[in-house]
């Protein structure tokens, strides 16, 4: 029989002498900093009440050129561990990450992603689509990751974070399957899924979506006038009537777009606003991983004529389609 010491039951032993066992002192939260909202989020899910969670890119934030400030450099040294995506995603922050994990458990989750399931850069040898959370099923590798930093930092608590990916991978197999009923429910003619910039290729390799960016891979790339032109050139031939703006990127080149084929005679529409780099508003479900993801399974779908309910795959979606 297990019995819980109380102060009475301590004192009564010290008095009549008797030796009792020491109680280990909680252990504060492991402070944790995160890249990206979507990271932040996947040590949030796995770590629980046990960790304290900051990430340095909030929502609309655009990782591709984010520079550190001087709040993140002390946020990172004092943080017991630094989590970020890796594969190139936050290229102005990568010298001093590495620079940071000399002496820092610093460590890159997104490149828990096997080599053989990436998109490799067009241009650049040994480069990959960074953009790997846009598939539930290659953002599971990411949630191990976390999960095994986390009981590598705390061995003691190692139980309930295998407890706590457990269920997080539970709902990723889900929302998997929300991903390809909905997008399989998309007439193959109307796949294709033109947005900002190309973060969209790993959301729409299951389903043979054509996936094009006005921009390459990085925000940082160019669009230049001859891209756009090609791109009105085609969404006029094959009569593609809706485009998407992302939250994190500027929605100036996709009027561009609009305009383009209207001066053509075809009416193009903006099918929605879709979360790329950065998740929705913090405290809302689409500030959660899931949410985002599910914001833009539903809307992407429902815009280009498939079949999903009104408000996502559990009906928490902040508005209807």
């Amino acid at each position: 029989m297990t019995m819980t010491l109380t102060r009475r039951h301590v004192l009564t032993a010290i008095a009549a002498g008797i030796a009792v066992p020491r109680l280990a002192a909680a252990q504060p939260p492991l402070s944790i900093v995160a890249t990206t909202g979507m990271v932040a989020d996947a040590a949030r899910q796995v770590g629980g009440d046990l960790v304290s969670v900051a990430a340095m890119m909030g929502p609309g934030i655009d990782p591709h050129s984010y520079r550190q400030t001087r709040s993140d450099i002390v946020a990172m040294t004092r943080a017991d561990l630094v989590l970020w995506h890796g594969l190139y995603l936050e290229a102005q922050l990568e010298d001093v990450l590495l620079d940071l994990g000399r002496t820092r458990t610093v460590v890159a989750v997104g490149e828990a992603v096997p080599e053989a399931d990436r998109i490799g850069h067009p241009d650049y040898q040994g480069r990959f689509d960074p953009h790997v959370w846009m598939d539930p099923d290659l953002w599971r590798h990411v949630v191990l990751a976390v999960r095994d930093t986390l009981s590598t930092a705390r061995p003691d608590a190692a139980a309930t974070f295998a407890t706590n990916a457990d269920a997080h991978l539970a709902d990723l197999a889900r929302l998997s399957d929300y991903k390809a009923r909905s997008l399989s429910s998309v007439p193959e003619e109307a796949r294709v899924l033109l947005t900002a910039h190309d973060a969209f290729g790993y959301f729409g390799r299951a389903q043979s979506f054509e996936v094009m960016g006005i921009q390459g891979i990085s925000t940082e790339s160019e669009a230049g006038l001859n891209r756009i032109s090609e791109l009105v050139d085609m969404l006029v031939e094959r009569r593609i009537g809706a485009v998407f703006v992302e939250s994190s990127v500027s929605d100036r080149n996709i009027r561009a777009l609009i305009e383009g084929a209207a001066a053509k005679g075809h009416e193009v529409r903006i099918g929605g606003e879709v979360f790329s780099d950065a998740m929705g508003p913090d405290g809302t479900y689409e500030g959660t991983y899931l949410g985002m993801m599910d914001h833009n399974i539903s809307t992407i779908a429902s815009a280009l004529g498939g079949d999903v309910p009104a408000r996502g795959m559990d009906g928490k979606l902040s508005a209807g389609l």
